[in-house]
C-alpha cells in the first residue's frame, strides 16, 4: 500500500497528538503526620494516569486542588495566558480525565499586564476555587483571582485580596517552583529551595499583615523522601483533601 507524502505527514501528526494525549502521569507523595516528611506512596496512589487531554496541552504550566469532593488538575492551553483546561479524579479508572465532571474550558479576564503566566497554582478554601500567578519582575507577590459561580470564568481580583506579598522566604528560594494549597484552616505556600529537588520551604497567609510569611503557623522546611525516578522534578503541585496534605511530580 501506498500513501502520498501528505498522507504520510498526517498520520505522523494524527500519531503524535495521540501519544500526547496521553503523555503524562503524576507521582503522589503525602505528608507524613508529626514529621517534616513528604513520602512517595505513602496513604497514595503511587501513580496516577493523566487522559484524554487536548493535544495542545501546555503540560509545563499545570496546578491542582481539592474541591471537599474532587481532586481537580488544571493546565493552560499551550501559548495561551487565559485558558485553562479542567480535568478530575475519575475514580472509576484512576484516572485524571479531561473534561471529567468539569468545565473543560475555563477563561481568565481582567488579569493585570504585568501578570506572569510562566507558572501559576491553585486552592479551593470551602468557599471559592481561588488562581494565583506571580507578577512580571516581582516573584514574590502573587495576582488573585476566584471563579465567578454559574460560569467558566475566573476574574481577577474578583472576590480576592488583588495583590498578595509574600514574605520572610529563603534568599535561595527557588520562586519558579511553588505550589498552594488550603487545609480547611490555613492558606499555604510552600518554594523550593534552590538547587533542591527534596527540600522545600514552607509559609503561610498571615491575616493582620495581609501576606504569606515564611515559618508562620508552619514547619518551616519540609523534605521529600523515596521520589521515583520517574519524576519531572521541575516543577509540582500540591493540595489537601480534607484528611491529607499531597504532593505531586508528573513523570518524564
Amino acid at each position: 500500500m501506498k500513501f502520498s507524502l501528505t498522507k504520510v505527514i498526517a498520520i505522523t501528526i494524527a500519531v503524535l497528538a495521540s501519544s500526547v494525549a496521553f503523555a503524562s502521569s503524576l507521582n503522589q507523595a503525602a505528608w507524613v503526620p508529626n514529621t517534616s516528611t513528604y513520602k512517595f506512596g505513602y496513604n497514595s496512589i503511587p501513580n496516577i494516569p493523566v487522559i484524554n487531554a487536548p493535544a495542545d496541552t501546555d503540560w509545563k504550566r499545570w496546578a491542582m486542588l481539592h474541591d471537599g469532593s474532587a481532586y481537580r488538575l488544571y493546565f493552560f492551553k499551550k501559548y495561551s495566558r487565559n485558558k485553562l483546561y479542567q480535568f478530575a479524579f475519575n475514580r472509576s479508572r484512576n484516572a485524571y480525565q479531561y473534561g471529567y465532571k468539569s468545565i473543560p474550558v475555563l477563561t481568565l479576564v481582567n488579569a493585570p499586564r504585568d501578570a506572569n503566566f510562566r507558572s501559576f497554582s491553585m486552592l479551593h478554601d470551602g468557599r471559592d476555587y481561588r488562581l494565583y500567578v506571580k507578577q512580571k519582575g516581582n516573584p514574590k507577590a502573587l495576582y488573585q483571582f476566584a471563579w465567578v459561580p454559574g460560569t467558566s470564568t475566573y476574574k481577577f481580583g474578583y472576590r480576592s485580596i488583588p495583590k498578595i506579598d509574600v514574605t520572610g522566604f529563603p534568599r535561595n528560594t527557588d520562586w519558579n517552583r511553588w505550589q498552594m494549597l488550603h487545609d480547611g484552616s490555613a492558606y499555604r505556600f510552600y518554594a523550593f529551595k534552590s538547587g533542591s529537588t527534596t527540600k522545600f520551604y514552607q509559609g503561610a497567609f498571615k491575616r493582620s499583615t495581609q501576606d504569606y510569611e515564611y515559618g508562620y503557623n508552619s514547619i518551616r522546611v519540609l523534605t521529600l523522601v523515596g521520589t521515583p525516578r520517574s519524576s519531572n522534578k521541575s516543577s509540582a503541585a500540591m493540595l489537601h483533601d480534607g484528611s491529607a496534605y499531597r504532593f505531586y511530580f508528573q513523570t518524564r
